[in-house]
């Protein structure tokens, strides 16, 4: 398929993300740093991604790079984007659920992406057309296909943060939300939309997110048979926030989410 070659690096990319994110993983000398947005970021948090821009200047020199931590570089139709430690909060607390997220975009379309949590012993990844898998590696995968869960009733819904909804204004809607689905829990960050994925959790919606949040999500969502739009129902991660569901209960999520 198209993007294989692309697939098969990215795995690359995140075995060395691995080695580095673990290695500082509850390291007694840890160093954290508060960011202007009042977010943590750690030693490793850096360190990651300086080491995957190295790999990715080498190896894939005409692409451009998207990274939480060191903005852009480089121009072109082929970006990578790359969220070091998704869920630092956790990593720096000792949580082991946190990811390195690496996604390709190829002009505004995501055609590839890898979800690697070292700590959980999982990796999840997809490229347009081959499906999405999870495993430990590409030699041990099952393919991944979201939930046939059609009514809110039977649904069980993940989210992040109270906090960022009432910050935007939709408190009253998603807990309206809420109570409408079977079930809810804060999950939270990259795991929410994994579960998704997995087909553990039919809805999973965020207020405030960045493109590189969400880029390496969007394929294993969509190749798990899933939508992921923002709120606003634009396809694809470039709105700000997102609402990732298994597909039949998509409209109605989407229209509960509106600001009345």
């Amino acid at each position: 398929m198209a993007h294989d070659d692309d697939l098969r690096f990215a795995h690359v990319l995140a075995d060395d993300a691995d080695a580095q994110t673990l290695g500082r993983f509850r390291a007694a000398d840890l160093k954290v740093d508060t960011k202007a947005d009042h977010t943590p970021v750690s030693d490793a948090d850096r360190a990651t991604e300086e080491a995957i821009r190295r790999t990715l200047s080498r190896a894939r020199p005409r692409d451009g790079i998207v990274g939480e931590e060191f903005g852009n570089e480089g121009y072109g139709a082929r970006r990578w984007v790359i969220d070091p430690i998704d869920g630092t909060k956790n990593y720096v607390r000792g949580v082991p659920v946190w990811a390195t997220l690496i996604g390709l975009m190829v002009e505004d379309e995501v055609v590839a992406g890898v979800v690697s949590a070292p700590a959980l012993n999982r990796r999840w990844w997809a490229a347009k057309g081959t499906g999405a898998w999870t495993g430990r590696s590409l030699s041990s995968a099952s393919r991944c296909r979201v939930s046939d869960v059609d009514k809110l009733g039977n649904a069980s819904l993940s989210y992040s943060d109270l906090a960022e909804w009432e910050e935007h204004g939709r408190l009253d809607e998603f807990l309206d939300l809420t109570r409408a689905c079977w079930r809810t829990r804060a999950y939270g960050d990259f795991w929410s939309y994994m579960l998704l994925a997995d087909g553990a959790v039919d809805i999973a919606a965020e207020p405030e997110l960045e493109l590189y949040d969400m880029a390496a999500l969007v394929p294993i969502v969509q190749e798990a048979g899933g939508r992921f739009t923002g709120l606003d129902g634009v396809p694809g991660p470039h709105s700000g926030d997102a609402l990732a569901t298994n597909g039949p209960l998509h409209d109605e999520v989407l229209a509960r989410l509106q600001v009345h």
